[in-house]
């Protein structure tokens, strides 16, 4: 009880700031105070300037976003959440978020962040978060006068933007049209901020009408692309904003033909995503997109006649070796990051890997090749040469692998990373 009665006499420090400062001052100071605890953002600027608003909503704003990503971690909550907020319980927007409770995908699970950057990017055709807080300020570009009408004008695009993001038949179709790339889960995400912007296109785009299909076609192989050249690594606010607004003022098909074109010649096809993928880290983005692109297709494990690589993806099956590790690491390649390439990993049923063990592939493939003369089905039961090579390409596994020992095993990784660059490439331009 002491303790909690000491509360009283502790000194709080207050910091005055003179009215005459520019938003941009205020919020940078916002930051710099707060950096010497939990590190504070421009989105949890933003938030906090939404939630002190008592003219144009923003307190309804500021819970249709909490409780939207609150619901995607703790549907549980939502009965006693409207319980006891009576405000929000009456609202209109109580009930537009309510489909979350009942959704289980786990692509896109976003936060407050990502639904701010979407909603801002979509609306505003900006990508500086410090610049929300200016509008919401009423900030005047032009003249660096804070005005009241711009500040109701900002308040009232940002809670259509927000109702837009949440809204149940917008974000089901874009999370229809990114599981179509591929991406049955977010272990395959590598940017979240690749669906931010690929959220706010698809709102764009529905806004101006564009039709459907196309708006399909564009979204879909956007992602694919940012996910490539990783488009919105490190800080993506100044890419986000030249983005969309060549989306907003160009046709947008011709405006990803142009990036295309820049960013996926044949320069990159042919050599950029083969070094890429020289990588023994399967997070790597240009790994990802080789298994989505698997999916997409519908290939089968390595060495599976029926057993497809989506399976065992949503089954958080085990990624395997082709040059198994032990083999390879008694053989004389013992460091970790040559014999665990990305381009030594497949996806396999746990029971041929457990009988392929520590064998040299020109002796568990030769042992494959005898199977299929017998008609006895030990390593899967794939049961003619055909299927075996068209297993082999849909793994982008090189023929002559069937005779490779450990003095190939550098050529095969470079044959390898070859034939996953071109799979990735024919997956691309089919979408």
């Amino acid at each position: 009880m002491k303790k909690l009665d000491s509360i009283k006499s502790i000194n709080l420090g207050v910091i005055e700031l003179s009215d005459d400062l520019s938003i941009e001052e205020v919020t940078e100071i916002f930051i710099r105070i707060n950096s010497q605890g939990v590190v504070l953002s421009n989105a949890d600027f933003a938030m906090s300037k939404i939630s002190s608003d008592e003219l144009f909503g923003g307190s309804l704003i500021r819970r249709i976003i909490d409780y939207f990503c609150h619901f995607w971690e703790r549907p549980m909550d939502y009965e006693s959440i409207i319980q006891n907020d009576e405000f929000f319980a009456n609202s209109e927007e109580s009930k537009k978020i309510k489909w979350v409770i009942k959704d289980n995908q786990d692509v896109y699970i976003p936060d407050y962040t990502d639904v701010l950057r979407v909603a801002f990017t979509y609306k505003f055709k900006r990508g500086k978060i410090s610049d929300l807080v200016s509008l919401l300020s009423g900030r005047d570009f032009n003249t660096r006068e804070n005005k009241e009408s711009i500040a109701k004008e900002s308040f009232e695009k940002l809670k259509e933007g927000v109702e837009d993001f949440v809204n149940e038949v917008n974000f089901k179709r874009f999370i229809m049209i990114i599981q179509s790339t591929g991406i049955i889960n977010k272990s395959l995400v590598r940017s979240t901020n690749a669906l931010n912007f690929a959220y706010a296109l698809f709102l764009s785009l529905r806004e101006k009408k564009v039709d459907p299909n196309l708006i399909e076609k564009i979204v879909r192989k956007w992602v694919v692309l940012s996910f490539l050249t990783s488009r919105y690594s490190g800080s993506p606010e100044s890419r986000f904003e030249s983005d969309i607004r060549r989306f907003d003022k160009l046709n947008p098909e011709e405006y990803l033909k142009q990036v295309e074109e820049g960013e996926l010649s044949d320069a990159f096809w042919n050599n950029l995503l083969v070094s890429n993928l020289e990588s023994s880290s399967t997070i790597n983005p240009s790994f990802s997109v080789f298994i989505m692109a698997q999916i997409k297709n519908n290939a089968r494990g390595f060495l599976s006649e029926h057993i497809i690589v989506k399976s065992l993806v949503e089954e958080k099956g085990d990624i395997h070796h082709i040059f198994p590790k032990n083999y390879l690491k008694k053989n004389g390649i013992n460091n970790r990051s040559m014999y665990n390439q990305v381009a030594n990993y497949v996806y396999t049923q746990s029971e041929i890997n457990i009988r392929i063990k520590d064998k040299a592939p020109n002796i568990y493939m030769k042992e494959v090749l005898d199977q299929i003369n017998k008609g006895e089905a030990y390593y899967g039961s794939i049961g003619s040469k055909d299927d075996l090579k068209h297993n082999l390409y849909e793994n982008a596994i090189p023929e002559e692998f069937v005779e490779m020992d450990v003095e190939d095993y550098l050529n095969f990784l470079d044959k390898r990373r070859r034939l996953m660059s071109q799979y990735i490439k024919d997956f691309y331009f089919s979408l």
